[in-house]
């Protein structure tokens, strides 16, 4: 369903909105974390680690899915809260064919480029060889990778977050049982984790392109639409360039953390891997609630209600509350049982690193959230470089004394990293938002 969120309590206009959003994220993690539980179950830890080591090449792809999702979901939203439907709809049709390239050249890059990366990240030899395969089928994959993200995104920038929801829930319990049916009963291994993902998600995205099709058409003209525009284009790429090159730094800063994982040997790696995972399963949750205020801003910016941002930025902080708490009381309280749904009782050196992961990081969560809350203001709004300033300060931070404290304190000096970085890039967020950074001087709609 089409909904206009100009309109209404500002409250619950995103509480409806944004909860699908959540419940899509969830669902995409728990199909994340499936494929990393039956690996690391039915495999073992080395197949588990193999898993791990590809997954922060993994994010720099899916930072190219998310960016061009928000880039483009900002925009539509913008032009479809504006009541502009033609160039709404001339911006969909931009969309998809920027994407289809982008998918294109991705896909070029990564049969090239992956192997050599993996290699430059130190991975163990004994694990190479499995990280390798699940690399190569998951870049035949990106186009579908691609085409769900900027699915969604349209969807979400139509006031539409339930159908997204719908083809998630139908594609993770999928990859769920093809993960159960490859590396179960096949026995393929982290080959067949990756088949699993590539098969579910090539469905979902398909499925969901024809539906947004059919749900486009029924927006009403009210001028000409294009097929391609270069304007449109640009401005599609001036959001979507920053939230990339945002993304795209977060991995490649997480490549650098990796190195530091790498060297101290496949348990270490296994627990991370398994931790990472648990605390991208936080993270995205946060972050989908920031993609839902970037879409709530964007269309009330279009329509130019800046009250309503203010509100929406208030219900977004009890948001974090009601978040973030949940996911620092278990992972803090909780981190044994939840690393033992990776790794068995023998593998008590990876579970003890995962945990000590956990512990640190997990009682900032409300931190993060509350600066990504910020950012989805500043991103709707189309304020990108203090969007970009926050994360790039995180990024080095953590990045820099990851090395420097791994020298002092060993693994758990890579961990205590991460909150210090959180703590500098939320004061540079929220100050901000209240600083009025956001607050558009002229119209983004005209072309």
């Amino acid at each position: 369903m089409i909904t206009d969120m100009t309109q209404g309590k500002p409250s619950a206009v995103l509480w409806k909105f944004s909860l699908p959003m959540l419940f899509s994220a969830m669902f995409q993690q728990i199909y994340n974390i499936a494929d990393s539980i039956i690996v690391g179950q039915i495999c073992g830890k080395d197949a588990l680690a193999a898993v791990g080591a590809s997954y922060a090449i993994t994010m720099i792809f899916m930072s190219f899915a998310l960016g061009s999702n928000v880039g483009c979901s900002v925009v539509i939203s913008q032009f479809f809260g504006a009541k502009k439907y033609s160039l709404t709809k001339t911006a969909i049709n931009t969309a998809y064919i920027a994407v289809l390239s982008l998918s294109i050249i991705l896909t070029v890059v990564g049969c090239i480029f992956c192997r050599p990366v993996l290699w430059a990240l130190n991975t163990p030899e004994n694990i190479f060889a499995d990280s390798a395969a699940y690399l190569d089928i998951y870049t035949y994959g990106l186009v579908f990778l691609l085409l769900y993200n900027i699915c969604t995104g349209i969807f979400t920038s139509l006031g539409d977050s339930k159908t997204p929801l719908f083809f998630l829930i139908v594609s993770s319990v999928l990859n769920i049982i093809l993960d159960l049916v490859f590396v179960g009963s096949f026995g393929m291994g982290v080959q067949g984790a990756a088949w699993a993902t590539f098969i579910a998600q090539g469905l979902a995205s398909v499925a969901a392109f024809f539906v947004l099709q059919r749900r486009v058409k029924s927006i009403e003209n009210d001028g000409e639409t294009k097929i391609f525009s270069m304007p449109m284009f640009k401005k599609i790429c001036r959001i979507s360039i920053p939230s990339i090159l945002q993304n795209s730094f977060v991995s490649v800063g997480n490549l650098f953390v990796q190195i530091v994982v790498n060297g101290f040997g496949s348990a270490v790696m296994a627990g991370y891997s398994a931790a990472i995972k648990l605390n991208s399963f936080a993270i995205t949750s946060f972050t989908t609630l920031s993609n839902g205020l970037s879409n709530f801003t964007a269309q009330n910016i279009g329509a130019a209600k800046i009250d309503r941002v203010k509100k929406g930025f208030r219900t977004a902080i009890i948001m974090c509350v009601c978040v973030s708490l949940p996911f620092s009381l278990v992972y803090s309280f909780f981190g044994n049982q939840m690393m033992g749904l990776f790794l068995g009782a023998d593998d008590a050196d990876a579970i003890q690193a995962g945990v000590e992961f956990l512990a640190v990081v997990s009682p900032f969560y409300f931190l993060v959230a509350l600066k990504l809350m910020a950012d989805g203001v500043n991103r709707g709004a189309c304020a990108m470089i203090w969007f970009m300033f926050s994360t790039f300060t995180d990024l080095i931070i953590r990045v820099v004394l990851s090395f420097v404290f791994a020298g002092i304190w060993g693994s758990i000096g890579i961990w205590l990293s991460w909150p210090v970085g959180w703590i500098v890039s939320v004061i540079i967020a929220v100050a901000s938002y209240y600083a009025g950074v956001w607050i558009p001087k002229k119209s983004f709609t005209d072309l």
